[in-house]
């Protein structure tokens, strides 16, 4: 008889599942590729031509190490932000921020509150160490402000998870009122506040955190900069927060060619806000296209669409079928009731306009 291997309890416990399955995976059990892929929320519009000029330079020069302070990035960040180069961390996208951080504050057992159907990865990060969810439902496809606020009292947990602008909704809450939700959380908690579609949000929903050393902003390259592909991103903490992550981080996870893009791509606002207008003209269309069909689009401050389906799950996975059938890519929310609705990337126009005719073919039939 074989010897299984030695893992831990909590491992065994662990359920084989992922937060994401990969549209290349899709691909490769279809036997076919997808028309459209909407589905992932990558920019459809590319990095900034000098992020792929200095990327080009940067991999010449491949066989080095990078930075592992990514000190010339986080000067630059903080020069655009107002913030001192040790209030920043860099690391490998928004998503391997979300676990150092569950790292230095979760063990078995630990209460976490979140909200329930937000941003999977934070959830897949906290039960990977052992952590206990405390799941806050949403509140009119918004996140439920006074009711993490509750559950923070009420669990004693060390962290908080909030998306804003969020991710599945497309929702968002005004900066002010994120302020005043942080500044009542319990002394002895931690906001993780996730900022990745904070490019596509309008300019009141990002609150001034100044003078909350407990509130953790999380940003990204992946987004509106269009760097997915190379990992990338970046959270605005308190020294002290930022210096503990030095005792876990992974100190040459971020190459070099992720930290020349990343630089570049600052330097470019141009192509910022280009990819800004044409992500809110995409949006627009689809609210036209929605509107067309019965349907309803959620406002959404990111760059992505959620459209109602005018059902419930069942339905809404019905037709994320048919769409996969007809060779489009999107994903839908994973709890009811915000899995009434399919979620829909802003993609070129060409993308559109296949999402656009299979839509129609599968709500009229």
């Amino acid at each position: 008889m074989t010897v299984p291997p030695p893992f831990t309890d909590l491992v065994r416990r662990l359920p084989s599942s992922v937060p994401f399955r990969a549209p290349e995976a899709i691909e490769r059990a279809r036997g076919r590729r997808f028309a459209a892929r909407l589905g992932a929320n990558e920019s459809a519009f590319g990095p900034s031509p000098r992020a792929v000029a200095a990327m080009r330079e940067s991999a010449a020069s491949g066989q080095r190490y990078g930075d592992p302070e990514s000190l010339a990035l986080r000067q630059a960040l903080g020069e655009r932000l107002g913030a001192a180069p040790e209030r920043i961390a860099v690391a490998g996208g928004i998503d391997e921020l979300l676990g150092l951080f569950v790292r230095l504050f979760v063990a078995e057992g630990t209460p976490v509150v979140t909200s329930k159907g937000a941003y999977p990865t934070f959830a897949y990060h906290v039960t990977g160490f052992g952590g206990r969810l405390v799941p806050v439902p949403y509140k009119g496809d918004h996140e439920d402000l006074d009711g993490l606020l509750d559950a923070a009292r009420r669990s004693g947990a060390p962290l908080v998870y909030l998306s804003n602008p969020d991710n599945p909704m497309g929702s968002w809450h005004g900066g002010d009122r994120v302020r005043a939700f942080a500044a009542a959380l319990p002394p002895g908690t931690v906001l993780l506040l996730d900022e990745a579609y904070a490019e596509f949000a309008p300019e009141d929903a990002l609150p001034d955190l100044d003078g909350l050393p407990r509130v953790v902003r999380l940003r990204t390259f992946s987004k509106a900069h269009g760097l997915a592909g190379l990992r990338i991103g970046y959270a605005v903490a308190d020294p002290a927060l930022v210096a503990a992550l030095d005792k876990v981080r992974l100190h040459f996870g971020v190459g070099r060619v992720a930290q020349a893009g990343a630089l570049a791509s600052l330097d470019d606002p141009d192509h910022l806000a280009a990819v800004r207008a044409a992500v809110a003209a995409g949006r627009a269309a689809y609210v036209g296209l929605a509107a067309g069909l019965g349907l309803r689009a959620l406002p959404s401050a990111t760059n992505f669409v959620a459209i109602d389906m005018g059902g419930d799950g069942d339905r809404a996975r019905a037709v994320l079928k048919a769409l996969e059938d007809r060779n489009v890519f999107v994903r839908m929310p994973g709890v009811a009731p915000l899995d009434r609705c399919i979620r829909v990337t802003v993609g070129l126009p060409g993308e559109r306009a296949v999402f656009a005719e299979a839509l129609t073919r599968v709500v009229r039939g």
